[in-house]
């Protein structure tokens, strides 16, 4: 080992360093275990993906806390931040009698090292939580006699001095307490840690290995003209600042040039994607025949935006370049209307057409209302069906006539991404419900077809808000369709309480009035069975293993302030209800008086293809008019008498996925009613996300909600959200600007230099980045 030295850093303090290696070799891509020799550390960081100097400095705090004063307890003013140094005198845990968990309580008094505790004011710090293993580490590290620097707000309790879940810093020896206390009273960077190691120790780490690399060894990425012009700090200052900000202004000051820097590196990434997929030869489909019979035939006027967005779409598949377009509308708004006649210019001009489906019900569904479309319009059009599901002898018939290259219709789901599915002659893919497949799927399909490229119309109903369709669809040019059809009536959404039993005997009292009217009603459960598990998955959030996909998108996670508990989950394993299923659900209803003499039907992901259609069938006919399904009627399910919908566990649900939901009802121009059933606690954040809902029918708005509240993955789809692998910092809607004043820098720069040869750093970056979220740039 190496003897070891001081090493200054940023704010002046300094740490002893166990590295190895002369700085002088030190860059962003030198190995941490190059210079660090505490094997654990090593290893405690890697747990956290930080593996290079390069992942260190860029492993950014989520906020920087506001320096505070050094008080003895006797000078504490509750309500007041402030900072102490204590001696432990005693700790204790306690079970929580209000719900599962512990409490841990330490008692403490004014102190310094190597001095006994002194007498007089006595405060009381706690940490509370369900997880056992981090009260036990919380326990250990305040120990009785141990010196602890502490920051935080104070309260009272029962007249006492007390402080909820403050932040630590243990002091090891009284050489180390000048130290600490300047670190503790400075504004403070707050970081992600785990139980593996603590928030300080990583500061530590951080500012030690930042302290390694030169300024050379931090090259800017943003050009020298653009960080003069917007008052940038240069990379290698915007990071000193940001792990240790000698204020807070300097602290937004570097984390907004950081932002920036994202932001432009990601959207010279989509514009050079933009030009790509632009490139290269096509279909060229002008014949739109077809289209003009199929319109004229329609029993409806289309509105406005429907005829302009074809219009574009006829002259984008008639240009000879190929299509990219993004076409957003509400659920309702037509946009299969659009697809369609996109779909059979390509036929009316010899080719093939491909509809994908996310699901086989929404794909049985498409292929029975194109055939009543087309035949309405006497058109000779062959519609092939292709599904997992098939019967193999049925399913070598269809893929044969598909292969044959004939001019069709193909509809598909998932299994148009086997090997054996193979269209030689595909003018135009439809991809119906983006956020459903992974993009990398999306792209096999928008591939070359013998030296030429399909056309691709990308439908959602899941608004994606502006500067997120430029992050994440840059190559894509957008439509919108903000027009609902005549008929369709706003939807009357009501919360209601699961253990409020008379409002829910009223609420299934009203479900059963509207089915002997002649309506139909969907119960939606998040669960098949009661005996499903449920496992935890990445970003704090839990996924029920369930066939038809749906993903509890939310934790209340308790932490402490500075963000040492997060290893902690609040309990929720073992304190949390389970969730409703299908399964039981079904029963529960069929034993109901409100429901006596009604024919009670189940829909699941696990279904095959024909109980999915017989149950349908049933239901759409009113011969079972209660449908108890999962989330696989969140798309595409078009059954007009339907008008009432019952989402149980509404508070575990994404907000769009409930406005997906929600569009299953009220098609038919009756008035219609969704019932969002919720055990959120009152005041809590999941009460507040359903209120988003209730109150607006705004798509628009309800995405831009989930973006904020949850990330993108919702909203854009688990592969987009692949691109949070190439941001650390940016916020497709809180950074709107940014992403847009970069966007424009971005066209200004590739305009003028379209290879990035003056700018190689830049260059490099964008490269990086796009190899890093390469499954979320659509076609790559």
């Amino acid at each position: 080992m190496s003897a070891s030295s001081d090493t200054s850093l940023p704010g002046g303090a300094s740490v002893p360093s166990d590295a190895g290696v002369d700085s002088s070799a030190v860059s962003l891509d030198t190995r941490v275990s190059a210079l660090l020799t505490n094997k654990r550390r090593v290893s405690a960081l890697k747990s956290l993906g930080i593996v290079t100097v390069g992942d260190a400095v860029t492993y950014y705090p989520f906020r920087v806390v506001d320096p505070v004063p050094l008080r003895t307890l006797s000078g504490i003013v509750p309500g007041q931040a402030s900072a102490c140094v204590v001696t432990v005198v005693e700790s204790r845990v306690r079970p929580m009698s209000s719900r599962r968990g512990w409490r841990l309580e330490v008692s403490v008094v004014d102190a310094r090292p190597g001095v006994a505790p002194v007498t007089g004011p006595m405060a009381t710090l706690v940490f509370f939580s369900g997880k056992r293993p981090y009260i036990a580490w919380m326990e250990q590290r305040l120990h009785d006699g141990s010196t602890v620097v502490i920051r935080g707000m104070a309260g009272t309790f029962n007249a006492d001095l007390q402080f909820v879940h403050p932040d630590v810093d243990v002091v090891a020896d009284s050489a180390s307490l000048d130290g600490v206390v300047e670190r503790v009273t400075r504004p403070r960077p707050v970081y992600h840690a785990n139980s593996r190691i603590s928030a300080e120790h990583l500061h530590e780490t951080i500012l030690q290995l930042l302290s390694r690399v030169d300024g050379t060894g931090v090259p800017d990425r943003i050009p020298e003209p653009i960080l003069e012009s917007r008052g940038f700090p240069h990379r290698r200052e915007a990071l000193a600042m940001v792990h240790d900000p000698a204020s807070v202004e300097d602290f937004h000051r570097a984390i907004g040039a950081l932002r920036y820097e994202e932001a432009l590196v990601s959207q010279i990434a989509v514009l050079r994607q933009r030009e790509q997929a632009r490139a290269g030869r096509t279909f060229v489909c002008g014949n739109r025949s077809m289209v003009e019979g199929y319109l004229k035939a329609l029993p409806f006027s289309l509105t406005d935006g429907q005829r302009r967005v074809i219009d574009v779409i006829a002259r984008d598949m008639a240009s000879g370049h190929p299509m990219r377009r993004l076409l957003q509308g509400e659920v309702g708004s037509g946009k299969t209307v659009v697809a369609l006649a996109a779909m059979l210019q390509a036929v009316g001009s010899g080719h093939q057409a491909v509809l994908v489906a996310p699901t086989q019900v929404l794909a049985g569904q498409h292929v029975r209302s194109l055939r009543r479309m087309i035949d309405d319009a006497g058109l000779d059009v062959p519609i092939h069906l292709v599904t997992g599901g098939m019967r193999l002898a049925r399913r070598r018939r269809v893929l044969a006539a598909v292969a044959s290259g004939e001019p069709a219709l193909i509809v598909a789901t998932h299994a148009v991404f086997s090997r054996t599915f193979q269209a030689p002659d595909v003018a135009v893919v439809v991809i119906d419900e983006q956020h459903r497949f992974g993009v990398e799927q999306r792209g096999s399909l928008g591939r070359d077809c013998e030296g030429r490229r399909p056309h691709l119309l990308v439908m959602t109903a899941t608004p994606i808000p502006r500067t997120a369709a430029m992050t994440w669809f840059g190559d894509l040019d957008v439509s919108e369709l903000t027009e609902l059809p005549q008929g369709r009536r706003p939807v009357t959404t009501v919360v209601v309480r699961e253990e409020d039993g008379a409002t829910m005997a009223r609420m299934f009292a009203h479900v059963r009035a509207r089915i002997d009217a002649g309506e139909r009603a969907y119960v939606v459960c998040p669960r098949i069975d009661d005996d499903q598990g449920v496992r935890a998955s990445s970003g704090n959030s839990a996924e029920v293993e369930d066939d038809d996909g749906f993903e509890e998108p939310y934790a209340d996670v308790e932490s402490s302030a500075d963000g040492e508990a997060n290893h902690d989950d609040g309990g929720r394993d073992g304190g949390r209800p389970p969730l409703h299923a299908v399964r039981q659900m079904a029963d529960r209803l069929a034993s109901l008086p409100q429901f006596a003499g009604i024919d009670i039907v189940t829909l699941t992901g696990r279904d095959d293809d024909a109980t999915k259609d017989a149950v349908m069938a049933r239901f759409a006919s009113g011969e079972a008019p209660l449908l108890v399904s999962t989330t696989v009627i969140e798309v595409g399910v078009d059954v007009p008498q339907a008008s009432c919908i019952v989402v149980f566990d509404a508070d575990r649900f994404g907000l769009s996925q409930l406005h997906q939901l929600r569009g299953r009802v009220g098609r038919g121009g009756t008035p219609a009613w969704a019932f969002l059933i919720s055990r959120a606690d009152p005041g809590s954040v999941a009460e507040r996300r359903l209120d988003v809902v209730r109150a607006t029918m705004d798509g628009a708005r309800i995405a831009s909600a989930d973006l904020e509240m949850r990330g993108a993955g919702d909203v854009v789809g688990d592969a987009q959200s692949g691109l949070r692998s190439g941001f650390k910092l940016l916020r497709v809607v809180a950074d709107a600007q940014t992403i847009r004043d970069a966007r424009k820098d971005a066209e200004r720069l590739l305009d003028d230099d379209p290879g990035l040869e003056s700018h190689v750093q830049l260059a490099g970056a964008v490269v990086d980045f796009s190899r890093a979220s390469e499954t979320a740039l659509l076609g790559a």
